[in-house]
């Protein structure tokens, strides 16, 4: 099954991102696919966004390869972060994350963060 490409103006990572990704990947299993970017309802946008390895491509998933590490991203998920960057931030004391930058707000609470330059995690 061949997948649909994801496009860089639909979901990029920055460096830091895609080398984390890339360490994680080569601690797991080798029949994972890629990353599995996801939403759910919830969160202060209406909308919570997440990773998980995936070992399943699915027929509506859009896929994009950076330096050996697949993410992948179905299209009902793509509505809601077409546009967002995904970067890993490390400050130091054990708080290192992935931060998903440049949410677009949805309906919903309004923490007062998500959509703002501090991304929302």
């Amino acid at each position: 099954m061949l997948q649909a490409a994801l496009a860089e103006n639909e979901l990029s990572l920055t460096t830091p991102a895609q080398g984390k990704m890339a360490e994680l990947m080569a601690q797991v299993e080798d029949n994972i696919q890629g990353v599995r970017v996801f939403a759910t309802p919830g969160g202060c946008s209406g909308v919570s966004f997440g990773m998980t390895f995936t070992d399943q491509l699915n027929d509506d998933d859009r896929v994009r390869e950076y330096e050996g590490v697949r993410v992948i991203v179905d299209t009902g998920t793509l509505e809601y972060i077409r546009g967002v960057e995904i970067d890993f931030v490390d400050a130091g004391d054990g708080d290192a994350r992935f931060v998903f930058n440049n949410l677009q707000p949805t309906s919903g609470g309004g923490c007062g963060t998500c959509g703002s330059q501090g991304g929302c995690s």
